[in-house]
C-alpha cells in the first residue's frame, strides 16, 4: 500500500509541465486532463478561472493552449493550493497563472463585488456525498460535495461568467440531468455535452458539459477511452495528444 502511495506522489511529467503532486490528496487523474483538453478556448478568452485547483493541472493545459493573459485559480486546501502554486511558478507560463486560496463563494461573493468577470470558467468539482467520506480530511474536502456544493458551484459561476462566456465542468453521468436543471435555475444553458465511457461496453461514467448565459442547440458528442487495457481510441489519443508523453 505505501509502495502504491509513493508511486501516486511521484510527479506526474506531461509534455510541456510537471505536476508535483506529493502535497495534495487529490493526484492527477483522467478526469482533470479530459476537461482541460476538451473545454474550449475557440473564442480567445482573455480571463480564465479554474475552480478547486488541486494541483493546477487544468490551468496548465489550458495555459499551454491558449494565450489568455489571466488564468487564476482557486482553492480552498491549504496543501493543495501551495501545491498549485509550485507548479505555476515552475512552468513556463508563470506570469499568467495565480492560485487564490479561499472558498469558491466568498471569491466568487469578492470577484463580482469588483464587478469582474471571466471569460472561461472550467471545475473539476468535489462529487462525491456524504455518505461515502473517509477519515482523511483533505482526501474529503477535495472528493466530496460537502466542500462545495453543486449548486453553491453554480450560483458563484453565475455572479461572475461574462456575459458571452462558458462555463465547461466534469461530472458523473448519474447527475447530469440534475445539473442541467440547477444550471438552468442560474440561466445557464448546456450548449454542449460529451459522454464518457471507459471502454466500448462499459455504462457512460462522466459527462463533460459547457455552459452559457445564451439558450442554443446542444451539441452532443460521445467519448470512449480504451479499446482494451492500455489500448486507447484514437478519439482519446487526439483529444490528450498535445499533453501526454507517451500518446
Amino acid at each position: 500500500m505505501r509502495q502504491k502511495e509513493n508511486i501516486m506522489s511521484k510527479p506526474f511529467k506531461f509534455k510541456e509541465f510537471t505536476i508535483h503532486q506529493d502535497k495534495t490528496a487529490m493526484k492527477v487523474g483522467t478526469d482533470g486532463v479530459l476537461l482541460g483538453a476538451w473545454c474550449s478556448v475557440a473564442d480567445y478568452p482573455d480571463t480564465i478561472l479554474d475552480v478547486g485547483a488541486g494541483t493546477g493541472v487544468i490551468s496548465l493545459m489550458i495555459a499551454q493552449r491558449s494565450d489568455a493573459m489571466t488564468i487564476d485559480a482557486v482553492e480552498v486546501d491549504e496543501n493543495a493550493y501551495e501545491q498549485t502554486v509550485a507548479n505555476f511558478e515552475e512552468s513556463d507560463w508563470g506570469d499568467r497563472l495565480y492560485c487564490y486560496n479561499a472558498t469558491f463563494t466568498e471569491f466568487a461573493d469578492e470577484i463580482a463585488e469588483e464587478e469582474e468577470t471571466y471569460d472561461l470558467v472550467v471545475s473539476n468539482p468535489p462529487f462525491y456525498t456524504d455518505a461515502f467520506e473517509s477519515d482523511d480530511k483533505a482526501r474529503n474536502k477535495a472528493r466530496f460535495t460537502s466542500s462545495l456544493s453543486f449548486e453553491e458551484l453554480l450560483v458563484g459561476v453565475s455572479k461572475i461568467l461574462s456575459k458571452k462566456g462558458k462555463f465547461a465542468v466534469v461530472i458523473p453521468f448519474k447527475e447530469e440531468e440534475a445539473f442541467i436543471a440547477l444550471a438552468e435555475e442560474n440561466n445557464l444553458f448546456l450548449h454542449r455535452v460529451c459522454r464518457v465511457k471507459g471502454n466500448e461496453t462499459s455504462e457512460i461514467k462522466r459527462c463533460l458539459m459547457e455552459f452559457s448565459f445564451d439558450v442554443t442547440e446542444v451539441q452532443e458528442e460521445s467519448l470512449i477511452i480504451e479499446l482494451k487495457r492500455h489500448q486507447y481510441t484514437e478519439a482519446y489519443m487526439n483529444l490528450t495528444k498535445d499533453f501526454y508523453l507517451k500518446m
